[in-house]
Parts: C-alpha cells; structure tokens; sequence
C-alpha cells in the first residue's frame, strides 16, 4: 500500500527518520500509533491525500507496511518503552521526539506552501499535535486517542504529555481562535475520559472533542477493545459513525488550511 508514497529521509539536529509522502496541497503530518504504520494507517492517509493534501507520514516506530498482530504490538511497546525519545509516564513534559515532529512541520510547510500544516496523531502519538503547537505553521492538530502519559493513576489520566510552557502555548493560540480536535472510544481505558475533561476545561469551546460508541467499533478488528478511531477499529462504511468521524478529521484540515 505504500508503493505510492515517495520513501524519504528527513534529518533534524542529528536524528534521522524514515517519512512517506504523497499528494499535492498543504501538508498534512500523519502519526501512526503502536505498532507502525499499518495497512489501515495508509489508508486513512490516502484519504487525506484524497481530500488535498500532502500526507507526510514518519516512521516513529515499528515497521511500514506490516498489519496489526498483538505480538507485532507487544514489541514495539517494549522498544517504545525503553526508548529515550518517549518519555511514556510523563505528565507534565512531553516526549523529545516532538522536538524533530516540529522541525519536520516546519519542512513540510516550506516544501508544501499554503497557510499551514495539519498534523493527527494517534495513541502513543496522540498528544504530540499539541507540543508542535509551538510551531506556528501547525494550525490544524488532531488527537486521536491520545494515551500518552500511559493512564496509571489519577494524575496520569488527566495528564496530556506537555509542559507547562507547550500548553500555555496552545491555550494562547486558542485564545487567539486556533481550534483542537479530539477523538476516542467511550470505553477505552488507554485514552481515559479525563483526558479530554482536561481539555475541555483549559480549551474551552476551542477544543471539539468526538466520544464514540464502543458498540461501533469494527466487530472484525484485531484489537482486544475499542481503540484506534481513525484505523482498525474504523468501519468503512459511509453512515458508520467510525466512518463519519474520520470524515470530520479531513474536514477540519480543509476549514484550518484550505477555506479562504
């Protein structure tokens, strides 16, 4: 499925990643979550291409290309927890992996042009838009189930993997009328309900938080619970809310970075 996308190589202050690209358009930064980046990831990013973007999808970990197996899952969430690019339990600090995500936004809109750059991340990625709201290109960020800080204890499932300086940036830029969109499954203990509680309490009516039924989570996906709103637990199916949630994800990239 990636047999489309151009293999690149983008290289910040040291740190090299594998990035796919594709389309024509703003530029639009696709994070995939635990394992890598899957079948059912391509194909939400083909529909972003589809809709007028540039998709540019790094490799943060795992492999491209392979689908989801639980053991697939299991290894790449004990690299993921022994790497020093994810710092998993921390509250108030993001992961440094953020730092080279907005450098790649700051190519991406260079390269792209238009008034901006999206950016979706999913999982383990979810909360990273918010961190590369301290890259003024990033206009449009999207956190699909975000779980990072992993949800142990009350102050974790609050928590949304910024500083303090990070999210005073993102409430300054709300402020101003930049806007948040969120995404998870009611029921999904990895992204807790607090989360986006958090959320909307500091964002107010500048964050668009989706809660969706466990009941319309793909009945044939691999994972064990509902989870992965935009991949496998998406039906694809128009009228499926799964579906209709992803088509209000490509929607908010065309109001922030296509409407005049």
């Amino acid at each position: 499925m990636l047999d489309r996308y151009e293999a690149a190589h983008f290289t910040h202050e040291g740190v090299t990643k594998p990035v796919y690209v594709r389309g024509t358009g703003p530029a639009v930064i696709v994070m995939h979550e635990i394992p890598g980046i899957t079948p059912e990831a391509v194909r939400f990013a083909d529909w972003v291409v589809d809709a007028g973007f540039r998709v540019y999808m790094p490799l943060l970990i795992g492999k491209a290309g392979p689908p989801l197996t639980m053991g697939y899952v299991a290894k790449s969430m004990a690299r993921l927890c022994i790497s020093r690019e994810f710092h998993i339990l921390a509250s108030h600090s993001s992961s440094p992996v953020t730092i080279w995500l907005r450098a790649l936004a700051r190519h991406a809109h260079e390269e792209a042009g238009g008034k901006g750059v999206g950016a979706v991340g999913m999982c383990f990625s979810g909360n990273f838009a918010l961190s590369m709201m301290l890259e003024p290109a990033l206009m449009a960020p999207v956190l699909s189930q975000p779980s990072m800080p992993f949800p142990l204890g009350a102050e974790r499932k609050a928590a949304l993997h910024v500083s303090q300086e990070e999210f005073q940036c993102v409430k300054d830029r709300c402020a101003k009328g930049d806007k948040v969109l969120g995404l998870r499954f009611k029921g999904d203990r990895m992204s807790p309900p607090e989360k986006f509680e958090t959320l909307r309490r500091e964002l107010g009516d500048a964050f668009e938080g989706i809660e969706l039924e466990d009941k319309d989570a793909n009945p044939d996906s691999p994972a064990p619970s509902p989870h992965s709103c935009l991949t496998v637990d998406l039906v694809d199916k128009d009228g499926e809310p799964t579906r209709e949630a992803a088509k209000r994800v490509i929607a908010f990239f065309q109001e922030r970075l296509l409407a005049a």
